[in-house]
Order: C-alpha cells, then sequence, then structure tokens
C-alpha cells in the first residue's frame, strides 16, 4: 500500500467522525428554545448530547484502535435506524444519518485490515 493511501485510511475515518459528531451536537442547540429553567435545560443539553458523547469516546479508543472506532459508528448507525423506525422518519433523513457513521466504520475497518496486513 503507498504512502498516499495509508495517509487517507488513516485520516478519513478520523476527520469524518469530527466533522459528523459536530454535525450531531449542532442539534442540542434546540433545548434552548424550549423555555426550560437552568437546570432542566442543562439536563436536557446532557440528554441530547448522549450520542455526540458516546461516539466522541468511540473515537478517541478508535483514534489508537481502529477496529473500536469500526464498532462504535457501526452501533451508532444500527441504534440510529432502530431509534427512527420507531418514529417512522424520512428514509432520506435516516440514510444519512445511519449511512455516515457506517461509512466512518467501514473506513475504520479498512484501515485496521490493512494495517494488520502488513
Amino acid at each position: 500500500m503507498n504512502k498516499n493511501s495509508k495517509g487517507f485510511l488513516f485520516w478519513a475515518p478520523r476527520v469524518l467522525g469530527i466533522l459528523f459528531i459536530l454535525f450531531v451536537s449542532l442539534f442540542a442547540l434546540d433545548v434552548f428554545e424550549e423555555g426550560l429553567g437552568f437546570w432542566e435545560t442543562i439536563l436536557a443539553l446532557l440528554v441530547h448530547l448522549l450520542p455526540s458523547i458516546v461516539m466522541t469516546i468511540a473515537l478517541i479508543i478508535g483514534w489508537r484502535w481502529e477496529w473500536v472506532g469500526a464498532l462504535g459508528f457501526f452501533a451508532f448507525a444500527i441504534w440510529y435506524i432502530l431509534f427512527a423506525r420507531e418514529r417512522e422518519m424520512p428514509w432520506g433523513v435516516v440514510t444519512m444519518m445511519a449511512g455516515i457513521p457506517g461509512l466512518i466504520g467501514i473506513l475504520f475497518l479498512v484501515g485496521w485490515g490493512k494495517r494488520t496486513n502488513e
């Protein structure tokens, strides 16, 4: 494997993971429009940020052990599909919100597979 593809397989899942976590975290900002008190807002913000927190932990651990990053992002994708199914969300939203972490998981998995085969 050449140096460029090795660098891509290292950085692509990490950068995409950071960008996706930031994107998902933006949805937590709607708690400030609910007119809650201080502690209720803090609690609601924490609950809304739980997926971002879990994915951040998976990304931090996956930075060193790619298979953990793959597992964490695949788990989020599966969880989101099940979550969306209960709420009958549009398939375009489900595809984006589960497809991107699925792609990140695949990139982590391919990077791990290439690294272990060297």
